[in-house]
């Protein structure tokens, strides 16, 4: 999954991204209203983590933008204010979920993924192909009855090519939606991940790789 966090308390922002990071999530940061719309006009987000008071550019146009622009990408909304009519101010903007400050980063982590699977085709909450079981929410892979623990760019590998559900998915896809923008597109580290998936998940493999095009399950 590939999240925009927008957030003007850097501290805050960074906290989020390396949390959500460590849940498997690609990240990218920005700390103003004015660099969220120059990212979400190049890059493909599931979710963006949009605070209401930004500086340059008001997190209420940035919503909005998103909302003209016809995008999948769901927003979720933050705000230090708690009162209901902000609430409903924010979703009428076209914000797809709401969260005040202070908020339990557990339930963050909830809603993004939440609001993550509304931007794809509804699929069961545990994948299942090939043998291979994937539990999104608690983090747990097993082939054959047997847990595998996987590091975390190696378990958001195995989700997208899960939730293909068989099409081939490209090296370039895999770059956009399992890591960040500061990643060299040049680099080999899908390929590498991708053998060390296949040497984790075990005999047979189930992970194919389609000459030219990219990898399947």
């Amino acid at each position: 999954m590939r999240v925009l966090v927008v957030e003007d308390e850097q501290l805050l922002a960074d906290a989020v991204a390396t949390g959500l990071r460590r849940e498997a999530m690609a990240v990218d940061v920005v700390y103003d209203g004015a660099a969220a719309l120059e990212r979400v006009g190049v890059n493909d987000y599931d979710v963006v983590v949009l605070d209401r008071d930004l500086p340059l550019v008001h997190g209420d146009d940035v919503c909005r933008k998103i909302v003209e622009l016809g995008m999948p990408t769901r927003v979720l909304m933050l705000t230090a204010s708690g009162d209901v009519s902000d609430r409903v101010e924010g979703l009428e903007l076209g914000a797809d979920d709401y969260l005040p400050k202070p908020f339990a980063f557990s339930e963050l982590t909830a809603r993004v993924r939440a609001l993550g699977r509304r931007t794809t085709v509804a699929l069961p909450p545990v994948l299942e192909r090939a043998g291979i079981k994937l539990d999104p929410n608690r983090r747990e892979v097993f082939r054959d009855e047997q847990e595998i623990q996987l590091a975390p760019k190696e378990f958001a590998v195995l989700e997208v090519l899960m939730r293909s559900e068989g099409a081939v998915v490209s090296a370039e896809q895999l770059l956009e939606k399992a890591w960040d923008e500061n990643t060299d597109p040049f680099t080999n580290v899908v390929r590498v991940t991708v053998m060390t998936l296949r040497r984790k998940l075990g005999e047979p493999p189930v992970i194919v790789t389609v000459p030219g095009s990219g990898y399947r399950i």
